[in-house]
């Protein structure tokens, strides 16, 4: 019985309530991430970037209009399946470092990956429309 328990249950119980093993997969992913070379590839491609990245901005759902503004580590737990999203969509259009997040946050989640997903926010943030200004109603 105890066999048992050890080849077909433990290891049952250590794939549900392993969280250790994606944090560990999350912080190596992190140390490994290069954004010296993710800017200079950005700077590269610019010209091209923009009318691709506003595309998909302008397609891309309010929670991440907000986020572009807002990047707190909470606001990405909160909206996770709408970043995980919007990181695909990137990756489509081939914006530097996108797909390397991307493929993390489908294996580690939004959460302990945040710093990176904060670095590709800030990165695509140049590139989003300015905002018409909003028009205050008269006061009487």
């Amino acid at each position: 019985m105890t066999s048992v328990w050890k080849t077909k249950v433990l290891p049952g119980l250590n794939k549900i309530f392993d969280k250790d093993g994606k944090k560990a997969a999350a912080a190596e992913f992190l140390k490994s991430f290069n954004k010296e070379e993710i800017d200079k590839e950005i700077e590269d491609k610019k010209t091209e970037l923009e009318p691709k990245v506003v595309e998909t901005i302008e397609a891309s759902p309010p929670e991440i209009k907000g986020l572009m503004k807002d990047k707190k580590t909470s606001k990405i737990k909160k909206n996770s399946v709408a970043v995980t999203k919007f990181l695909d969509d990137l990756a489509k259009i081939d914006f530097p470092g996108a797909k390397l997040v991307s493929d993390a946050v489908a294996k580690s989640g939004t959460t302990p990956l945040s710093p990176a997903i904060v670095f590709i926010l800030d990165k695509v943030a140049p590139f989003v429309p300015a905002a018409p200004a909003a028009e205050e109603p008269e006061k009487k």
